[in-house]
């Protein structure tokens, strides 16, 4: 499942990315770095870190303006010192040059990973209540219940006989009874799960979101560029006026953006991400009743005397 979705979202970072590539060009080879920042903590924000989207995406909206301010909608701008970007920064905050794109990506977002990230959290939990319970202990009285079982028809010379079935679920459940304990919350667990694998394939779509973010983007900057007048005009009385190059580079040069389809390697993640999910929650199906039945899976088999009339009761031969 992890590789899958890592596979998903290094092929929206690269679409993202194809963007800037593609159509502002100007600013491809310095967008590089927001974009793998925002992808990056997307990644840790669904593994569970203490972050959120919403950081993610207007921090990645803070260092973008900068970039679209003195390459597209002033591309002459030649001195851009570390102050100017900076106070380019804090005026994005304020003027809002993106319009309604960069809420609307964070609400967009925000809705569509909370399964994701929710999921590999349970997935945590999973990891965390299965290894605890491998190596649960045995009580003394559990110890010698199994070595009378298993041993002591041995010292009758039987050593062919195996213990009756019903024998053999006693003491399993008087074993396991603490392990038992956990069936009612284990079947919950996996309702749960199925919930959030449910969830990621319908209103909470992973691979529409991550894929969504490079239009998301696109919009944002063409509303900036036809609002350029009055960005410039506010952030010359905010941020002072930067140096010019004579002969100042026209932004109608910018070519809007033509969709690159890569359907196929889309189609790829995107089948890869749902096959997996399908296969992880049939699978985790099939354990719901793990818990209640583990003292007849273990005693279903090869430890116990099946379709025989000769079998051991603890005391003797019946």
């Amino acid at each position: 499942f992890l590789e899958a979705f890592e596979s998903l979202l290094r092929f929206a970072e690269n679409h993202t990315s194809s963007l800037f590539e593609t159509a502002y060009r100007p600013m491809a080879k310095e967008a590089a770095e927001p974009v793998k920042e925002l992808f990056t903590d997307l990644s840790l924000y669904i593994l569970g870190a203490e972050t959120t989207v919403e950081s993610a995406v207007l921090r990645f909206f803070d260092s973008l303006f900068p970039l679209v301010y003195s390459r597209l909608i002033n591309p002459g701008i030649t001195d851009l010192s570390e102050d100017y970007t900076e106070c380019l920064r804090l005026t994005r905050q304020d003027i809002n040059p993106f319009g309604r794109y960069s809420k609307n990506m964070v609400t967009e977002l925000s809705k569509s990973l909370w399964a994701s990230r929710m999921l590999s959290q349970a997935l945590s939990l999973g990891i965390e209540v299965i290894n605890t319970t491998e190596h649960a202990a045995l009580t003394k009285e559990c110890s010698r219940a199994l070595v009378r079982m298993q041993y002591c028809p041995h010292c009758q010379g039987l050593t062919l006989i195996r213990p009756c079935v019903g024998y053999c679920l006693n003491v399993m459940r008087g074993c396991l009874a603490s392990v038992s304990e956990l069936d009612a919350q284990w079947r919950e667990y996996i309702s749960t799960l199925e919930y959030l694998t449910n969830e990621m394939a319908a209103s909470h779509d992973l691979e529409i979101a991550l894929t969504g973010i490079r239009n998301s983007i696109n919009e944002a900057i063409l509303h900036a560029q036809l609002n350029g007048p009055q960005l410039s005009a506010t952030v010359d009385k905010v941020c002072g006026q930067p140096k010019q190059q004579e002969g100042n580079l026209s932004s109608e040069n910018i070519v809007p953006v033509k969709e690159v389809t890569e359907t196929q390697t889309f189609v790829m993640a995107h089948a890869s991400l749902n096959n997996k999910r399908r296969e992880f929650i049939n699978y985790m199906k099939r354990s719901r009743t793990f818990h209640a039945s583990i003292a007849e899976r273990l005693c279903d088999g090869d430890l116990v005397m099946r379709d025989s009339s000769t079998c051991w009761n603890g005391e003797d031969v019946v």
